[in-house]
Order: structure tokens, then sequence, then C-alpha cells
């Protein structure tokens, strides 16, 4: 069982968290454990400009130094790499990597000097290399150029981070959804089938466990992370259990979304 109230009094900054999904449940679940993150600052992250230069100065006024950055707003799209514009490629970069490092450039030098902080960024499987010839047929594989670079660039940032603070007290990771999430967008669009994804309770607690933790260097997947952990999944408020979806359930939930990868041809996909 993880300690109660395991960010008590910390501050978090976490992007992309005003819409109602994954962002908004990693805020919460981490306000339920004491977090200190519950002030909108509004920002454009797929411009220069847009506010992210000042955006720690301007948290770190208003509610301290910042002990917890999660890097969750992103940017997708899945099409073939030849119809990208380049203002397209501009703004999905700018929001799925330039921010985030930028954000935590300005983030970590505090975190390195207090000698503790915790940094996540939200990844996703389109990251992963496809294997081949002959490759997947699914749309990672098949139009996933863009979305998939920079979530790859985004990985080797973290780790990159997690190499340099070694030492520093700092916690560097990345998280992989291990299927699509069921935020309320995705459950509208209806073009994902619901037995293959997961809940945001999953995935927001598989955040939180990366940002009051030990570990660092790591890209993980939500899933196989709660195993490993043998991590109970609690309610985004922290009081109950979720059913159906704690570590005893989620290996055979994992190789239900296993086989559905490889039978589009990805070779041991989460490995």
């Amino acid at each position: 069982m993880q300690p109660a109230m395991c960010a008590e009094g910390r501050v978090a900054l976490v992007t992309g968290a005003s819409q109602g999904g994954t962002g908004t449940a990693i805020a919460v679940r981490l306000a339920a454990e004491g977090a200190r993150e519950a002030v909108a600052f509004p920002a454009d992250l797929s411009r220069p400009d847009g506010g992210r230069d000042d955006l720690v100065d301007e948290v770190e006024r208003r509610l301290g130094p910042i002990d917890i950055l999660v890097n969750n707003a992103a940017m997708g799209g899945y099409k073939p790499f030849e119809e990208w514009t380049d203002r397209e490629l501009a703004l999905i970069t700018n929001v799925n990597v330039w921010s985030p490092w930028t954000l935590m450039r300005a983030a970590v030098p505090g975190m390195r000097s207090r000698g503790e902080g915790w940094v996540l960024n939200l990844t996703s499987f389109a990251a992963e290399l496809p294997p081949g010839p002959p490759f997947p047929t699914n749309r990672p594989a098949t139009a996933g150029s863009a979305y998939g670079s920079t979530k790859a660039a985004l990985n080797r940032l973290t780790l990159s981070v997690a190499a340099e603070t070694a030492g520093d007290g700092i916690a560097a990771n990345a998280l992989t959804p291990q299927a699509a999430i069921a935020t309320p967008q995705l459950l509208a669009a209806g073009w994902v089938d619901r037995a293959y994804m997961e809940p945001l309770e999953t995935i927001a607690e598989a955040a939180l466990a990366l940002c009051t933790g030990t570990i660092t260097g790591r890209i993980a997947y939500s899933l196989q992370l709660l195993v490993e952990l043998d991590r109970p999944v609690r309610q985004l408020d922290g009081v109950g259990l979720v059913p159906d979806w704690q570590p005893a359930d989620l290996p055979a939930v994992i190789a239900t979304h296993t086989a559905r990868l490889e039978a589009a041809g990805w070779t041991n996909p989460f490995a």
C-alpha cells in the first residue's frame, strides 16, 4: 500500500490538464495525495511565444518551488509523412518536444539545488520502432511518422535528463499508456473498441508512482509498471479501489493488448 498523502505539500505542474482527460486525471490524483496544483495557468504550448518560457516562474511565484513536473500536453495525428505541412510539423514539435524541454530546463535547476524533484513525460507506443519488413499494418506503423518521431525524441530526452541528474535526487521518467486511455474525448469519438482501452485511473496511478517514488531513467508502460510495483489502483480521489483493474487483474489485460498488436505484426510489442 502506498503511504498516506505521498505528495503532501508538494507543488506539481501538470500540463494539458484542462480538458478532462489524462492530464486532469493525473492532477486530481496528485491533489488527492496532498499536492498543490489546483490553479489554472493558461499557456499555448504550440507556439514559442505562447507563455511556456515564463510558466515555471509564474507557478513558482504563486505556489512555491516546483517539486513535480508532468509534461502531459500533446498533439497527435496520424497520416502519411508526405502529407504533413511545415506548419503542422512546427506545431506538433513545439507541443511534444520543445515545450517539455523548455519546462524541464526551467524547473530542473531548482530541483537540483533542493536535492529533490520528479519529472514525468507522457509518451506513446507510437514512439516504438516498427519491426520489419514485413511491417505492422496498424496506424502507429503506417501513419505515425510525426507523432511517433516527436514521442521518440521525448523518450531520448527523458533518458538524457535522467542521466544528467543522476545523484541529484531527481527522478526523470516517461510513461506510456499500455492501451488507449478511456478519456471522455476518445470515448465520444468511438473509433477505439473499449475492450482495448485502459481507464484514467490506471494511467493516473502509474503516474503517481513515478512522481513520488525513486525509479528514474525508465520508459515505462502503465499496466506493466503497476504489476511490477504490485500497486493498488485507486479511484482518482484516492479513496476506493477500482474494480477489475488491480495488479492481479492486469496480466490478462496486458496479454490481450499484446495479442492484438502481434496480430497486426508487432513482435514482442511491450518488451
